[in-house]
């Protein structure tokens, strides 16, 4: 497989639970939020909350909110002339590329200058209280959380679909059951060698009376994925109400 430096730094991630305590120089701070706005936008709707002085998840030094921002947005529309009349699930939709692509640029930025990362997914469900952590104005959303800092910890990246079930050419594919199993397994192995829920001993408990039949043995990827979309968060309202709190309304009624 073709290989240079880039894509060499990009399949060595891993997102990193343990950091040493040094702190990153704002040299160094800058030339990553740098490299995340160079990344591929629609209206660079994003912002971008640090903080280094509160204790941040794993003991990271840096802790990053990357925000979809459509009051900066609004706001020099309004010094053209214009008022904003896309609605706003749409907005979000492009808002939400926008901060995940600067958000990813950082990372890859990061780790080709010695720092890891790790994404903490759950902000919209608090995005209030960010919003007044931050004393954000309306319409500035938290979309994701990034810690960042020097690795306390070494170990292999991990898993990946093989990629026959991740690059289709000209049209989806119809898998069987065999070939799903074939693909489940690359992954699964592949966590079970590393020993990864052994190891945090992070197995999702089940609900609704089911009976556990897994042990820490075979307990891998796939029923920890499927655990979690299986059981948690069947209703939308919690998230529609952190956005309609931020300013947002995804209904159009």
């Amino acid at each position: 497989m073709t290989d240079n430096q880039v894509i060499r730094t990009m399949r060595n991630h891993r997102s990193v639970r343990k950091y040493k305590k040094d702190q990153p120089p704002d040299e160094i701070v800058q030339a990553i939020v740098r490299a995340g706005q160079q990344a591929p936008f629609a209206s660079q709707m994003y912002s971008l909350l640090l903080s280094r002085k509160k204790k941040a998840p794993f003991g990271a030094p840096l802790w990053f909110t990357i925000c979809v921002d459509a009051h900066k947005m609004e706001r020099f529309m309004k010094v053209r002339g214009w008022e904003r009349v896309t609605n706003d699930l749409g907005l979000l939709l492009l808002g939400i590329q926008d901060a995940a692509y600067m958000a990813q640029n950082m990372v890859v930025a990061g780790e080709s200058l010695g720092l890891f990362s790790c994404f903490l997914g759950a902000a919209p469900y608090f995005a209030e209280r960010i919003a007044r952590e931050f004393k954000l104005p309306p319409r500035v959303f938290p979309l994701v959380q990034l810690v960042m800092g020097y690795p306390d910890e070494d170990f292999p990246p991990r898993p990946r679909w093989p990629m026959w079930f991740t690059l289709f050419e000209d049209r989806y594919p119809e898998f069987s059951d065999e070939q799903v199993a074939e693909a489940m397994e690359v992954m699964d192995q592949g966590y079970l060698a590393q020993g990864y829920y052994k190891k945090q001993k992070a197995r999702i408990r089940l609900e609704g009376g089911r009976k556990e039949t897994f042990t820490y043995e075979d307990y891998s990827w796939t029923e920890h994925i499927a655990r979690k979309w299986g059981q948690w968060d069947p209703s939308p309202k919690e998230l529609l109400e952190q956005f309609r709190k931020r300013g947002f309304d995804l209904t159009g009624e």
